[in-house]
């Protein structure tokens, strides 16, 4: 009897460690001490994570906000995947569109992306769009700016076609190379996409980031002004395909949290201005 009583302390003893890991929390949070009494309640009411999965579904990380602990859900999980999603179409189909520049007359892909690319060009403004929407800036006028900027270039970009383009059987990007005063139809687009990357660099100091928000400007202002030469204009190019390459694929190397920043933030900000005071109030008085 004792040598079983022995096993079934040990098995117990084993599982307790598996369900609750011993990982330390990170230092700059201050997180709620745990109910000690409450810990070995946990494995009775937790449920498989799907039917035939023997894991056990392990409690969310808290991170403490400035109005209050919040955590990572699946649907923050989501929206950061589709964030950094049209993140990835943007820049594979600016790669793919500006590839024709260096890629040879007659080659048999140059072909079939000069025939294509305004199609390029508009699922590249897509995925532009989507992540401007799902996007993750405290103020929120900055966020309805830059998507307005991108609304504005929509617009721009189809007029230009059909009243410019068209006419004149090009596409709309062979348009605006031909003729530089065509940016200001389609500049407002690339103007929000340097906003993005502005804020990714501002806020996560990356520096493809940084160095693109002074490119894609200066890109665009020389072919409008034409004071700037062509072989320096193909060269800001290339380096601008390879940072937004970079960019893009960079973007999964973050943990979700980042993308999401301080949810407490977005949730005061849902609230009524009443529940706003209140909440205020509350956290002045614990404050002292």
């Amino acid at each position: 009897m004792g040598m079983s009583m022995a096993m079934v302390t040990a098995s117990l003893a084993s599982s307790s460690s598996f369900v609750f890991p011993t990982s330390k929390l990170p230092l700059s949070y201050s997180y709620p001490k745990p109910n000690r009494t409450h810990l070995f309640k946990v494995p009775i009411s937790v449920k498989c994570q799907a039917a035939g999965d023997d894991g056990l579904l392990e409690p969310p990380k808290i991170y403490q906000g400035i109005y209050g602990p919040w955590s990572v859900d699946s649907s923050d999980i989501r929206e950061v995947i589709s964030y950094r999603s049209g993140l990835v179409t943007a820049a594979a189909s600016f790669v793919l569109a500006s590839s024709t520049v260096f890629l040879p007359d007659g080659f048999v892909l140059t072909d079939i992306l000069k025939q294509n690319i305004d199609i390029i060009y508009a699922t590249g403004a897509a995925g532009l769009g989507l992540s401007l929407v799902l996007i993750h800036i405290y103020v929120t006028e900055i966020k309805r700016t830059l998507q307005a900027l991108w609304l504005l270039g929509v617009v721009g970009s189809v007029a230009a076609k059909i009243c410019l383009a068209q006419p004149v059987d090009e596409s709309l990007v062979q348009y605006v190379v031909d003729n530089p005063g065509a940016v200001w139809f389609v500049g407002p687009l690339f103007a929000a996409l340097t906003g993005l990357v502005f804020k990714e660099g501002l806020c996560y100091g990356k520096l493809e980031a940084g160095i693109l928000t002074f490119i894609i400007p200066s890109v665009l202002l020389g072919h409008l002004s034409g004071l700037m030469d062509d072989g320096v204009k193909v060269s800001l190019l290339g380096v601008w395909m390879a940072l937004f390459t970079i960019f893009a694929a960079r973007k999964f190397t973050q943990p979700i949290k980042d993308d999401i920043g301080d949810k407490s933030v977005f949730i005061f900000q849902a609230l009524p201005e009443e529940e706003k005071a209140a909440l205020i109030q509350k956290l002045e008085q614990q404050k002292f």
